[in-house]
Parts: C-alpha cells; structure tokens; sequence
C-alpha cells in the first residue's frame, strides 16, 4: 500500500521569490529519497500564494524516514522568516491505482 499526502500552504505572495529556491531544495533533497514516488509543489493559479502539495511514498517506513531527515528540520526551520503559514494536508493510504 503507497501513501498519498495532498494539501496546501500559504506563502505571502511577496515572499515567493525568495521562498522558491527553499522549495527546490526540498523538492530535489526528497526526490532523492529512497522510497519517494513523487514530490511536488505548484503555486494555485487563482489564489496567489497558495501552494498545492502532491507527495506519494513506497510506505510508511520510507515516509518515516522522510520526517527524521536534516532537510526536513530545515524546510520547517526556514518557514517563520518566509511566512509560511495554514498547513493543510491529508495522508491517503492507496490500495490500487489504474489509469484514468
């Protein structure tokens, strides 16, 4: 069984320029991990500021570790001084998946 996590974050949208380079660290430090299907961030088109976050893990071993990683301890670090601010996100736990 995979896990989902699907969600969003608020950024002031005038703090996303200097937030952007933050969220490709974390993007490109998760994807490497092992266990991560996929990892990805978009900003709502309609909503400045909103960030959509879209993850999949192999397992709860893989997202476990994910939450022990320095990367992770810096991500959450940096987000006073950027705003960051009304963390919503789910976990779905995925017995199948077909095409659509």
């Amino acid at each position: 069984m995979s896990l989902v996590i699907v969600g969003t974050v608020r950024v002031p949208p005038e703090n996303l320029g200097r937030f952007k380079p933050h969220m490709e660290k974390m993007l490109a430090a998760s994807r490497a991990e092992d266990g991560c299907l996929v990892y990805s961030y978009a900003e709502d088109v309609a909503e400045p500021g909103l960030i959509r976050v879209f993850e999949a893990w192999r397992d709860q071993v893989a997202l476990d570790a994910h939450f022990q990683t320095a990367h992770m301890a810096d991500w959450r670090a940096a987000w006073p001084q950027f705003g960051v601010s009304d963390r919503r996100l789910k976990l779905y736990e995925v017995a199948a998946e077909r095409p659509l």
